[in-house]
Formats: C-alpha cells, structure tokens, sequence
C-alpha cells in the first residue's frame, strides 16, 4: 500500500515537472484561440462579421468589409484571396487590401506562437525546468504592447461605434498577460529539478549563443523588417532613403493618404482629408506593430537564450522556431499572392522591386 502511494506520488510529480499548468492552457486557448480565429479571418475572409454586431462595427471603422462580396453565394469571394485582382486601381484599393491581409497574417503568427506551444506540448519541453519562461514574458510583453496600442485608439473607436469590439480586445490580452505573468512568477519560485549533467556541443559553453548562423540571419532578415514596420509605426507615411522605391510602396498601401508627411506635396493633396482615414491608419500600425513583435520575439531566441549548464537552449529556441516558420510563412505567402497587384502599382516594372526584396527577406 506505501509502494503504491509513493509510485502514485512520483507519477503526479512527474506530471507537474512536465505539463503545462491546466488553468494557463485554458486561458491561452481561450484568449489566443479567439483573438486566433479573427486574425485568420482577417487574412482568409477579410471583411466577414463573426462576432456579432460590435465586430461589424470594427471592420467598418478599418474598412475591411469593402472587399467582402457573398451575392453570388458560395461563388463569391467573401473577401478571400479570389478578390485579389492582378490590377490595382483606385477603385479596388488592392494595396489596402495587402494591408488588411498582411495584418491577418502577421497577428495569426503571434497567436499561434503562444497557442501550438502549449497546446502542441513536446515530449522534451518540461514546464518544471523553465523551457516556457522566455515563450511567457516575451507574450506578456507582445499582449500588453497591443492592449495599449488597442487602448490608445479607444477615442477614435468610440467615434465609429466600435469601442465595445476595442475594449473586448485589450480586456483579452491584458487578461491573458496577467495569467501568464503569474505563471511565469511561479516557475521562478520553483526548486529547480536535480538533472543529470548533459555533454555541451564541442567548442561551446553554457554562456554561448545556440545558433550564430540563426543569429546572423535573423539579424540581417528581421533586423531589415524591424526598421520598416518601426517607421510604419512611429512615423507612417514618412520615405525612407533605402529600400528602393518606398515612395511607391508608400502611395500603394495608402500611407500617403492617411498619413501625409508634413510639408509635402501629399501633404497638400490629402491633408485634408487624412482624418476621414484613421481607420486605415489604425490597421497599417497594428501591423507594424505586430511585425515588430515577432521580430522581437525572433531577436531574444537568436540573442538572448544561451545554451545553458543543461544544454537547454535549443530546446528553448525550438519552441520558437516552430511557430515562426509558419508565421513566416503565412506572411510570404500573402506578400506573394499580391506580387502581381504591385507590379502594377507604377507605371514601370521597378514598382515591384519593393515587394519582392521584402518577399525574399521572408
């Protein structure tokens, strides 16, 4: 009877050395899962209501629901990526529509990075020995960058009746924070499991880098991404010198309209009418936004996790790496299926070169 008591002690030990806590993974499945569901239909269905009437109100203060087209029943598009024409024009706004579609895509990369983690659980990843704690507090910090950004547009939300959608949002993601940052205290306060010593990779420590050709790649790629989405997000609709033709880019996506640089030429054509546009400003930020916070989470996997005395580093990357190449992914794939749009969004074939070097990054 002790025999078994003890074998049924160390089994539930083991269990919570290695499973993620239950009331963590239901609260990301939960908030990531919903937040999930509407990024996918951002990228796949944009423009379609599935929340009920205060999420039709968010999609008409962004301007989603232009390219969303159900007469023809289950022939229509229904904002799919059949209504992307090979033809940009003022009317159909296809650089618009990359912006809503690009924003799809790039939100459903950060919410699967938190969701396939945990859900998806390796056999090699333990909770108990800290292989989460970099996954949780660069989420925390993606959640709560997006709450604000979510908060500090609350006025112009309340101006388009869609405060109710923008409050059901940052209440998700600052509600999933506060689970996690308790968690992520938790696993601190841990006894840390006696392991066995494990060999380390020849000519390495446990202060090294676990992959300095991932570091470099990463460094060049998202290093590129990171200063264009900081410019989209700071200062949009602000040229930059590098890479050629921006100023195409620019005027495609429509960031000349809503966003006109001071003293400029667009400044005069548009200026008064920027206001009228604060919706595509809005979504042309959050996907700045939500570029420079997988980028984020890409730099702390090449730069900021070490090996370790366990040689757990990789498996700490791992969980990072897993999840990136599909958002990388889903972004390539909608930068690709818009390259022929763009090629027509200038007179000449140089309007693509943008796209393309950006696809390439990718």
């Amino acid at each position: 009877k002790l025999d078994e008591n003890v074998a049924r002690a160390k089994i539930e030990a083991a269990k919570e050395m290695h499973f993620v806590p239950t009331f963590l993974l239901t609260t990301v499945l939960a908030c990531s899962g919903a937040l999930a569901v509407m990024s996918y239909r951002d990228m796949f269905g944009t423009g379609k209501v599935i929340f009920g009437q205060s999420d039709a109100a968010m999609l008409h203060f962004t301007g989603s629901m232009k390219w969303f087209d159900e007469s023809n029943g289950w022939k229509s598009t229904q904002g799919g990526f059949s209504a992307v024409e090979k033809i940009s024009t003022d009317d159909n706004d296809m650089g618009g529509f990359f912006v809503r579609k690009a924003t799809g895509a790039a939100a459903l990369g950060f919410h699967l990075q938190k969701l396939l983690p945990i859900i998806l659980q390796k056999s090699q990843v333990h909770w108990g020995r800290g292989h989460f704690q970099p996954l949780l507090w660069t989420s925390i910090l993606g959640d709560l960058a997006l709450a604000g950004y979510y908060v500090s547009n609350m006025e112009d939300f309340k101006s388009a009746g869609a405060q109710d959608m923008g409050f059901a949002i940052a209440a998700t993601l600052v509600t999933e924070a506060v689970v996690m940052a308790g968690y992520l205290l938790a696993t601190f306060a841990l006894k840390e499991p006696q392991v066995k010593a494990k060999t380390l990779p020849q000519g390495k420590g446990p202060n090294s880098i676990v992959s300095k050709i991932l570091t470099r790649t990463v460094v060049i790629v998202s290093g590129f991404i990171a200063l264009i989405a900081g410019r989209d997000f700071f200062f949009p609709g602000q040229e930059l010198p590098f890479p050629p033709y921006d100023d195409i880019y620019l005027e495609w996506t429509g960031a000349f309209i809503h966003s006109p640089p001071a003293g400029s030429i667009e400044a005069d054509e548009h200026g008064l009418e920027a206001p009228l546009h604060v919706g595509d400003k809005f979504v042309s930020r959050l996907l700045a936004l939500y570029l420079l916070i997988t980028c984020f989470q890409k730099l702390v996997a090449g730069f900021f996790i070490r090996i370790g005395h366990d040689n757990s580093g990789e498996t700490k990357c791992r969980i990072f790496w897993q999840a990136q190449a599909i958002a990388d992914g889903l972004l390539m794939f909608a930068i690709r299926v818009f390259a022929p749009a763009a090629l027509t969004a200038s007179f000449d074939e140089d309007g693509i070169a943008w796209l393309w070097d950006m696809n390439y990054l990718f």
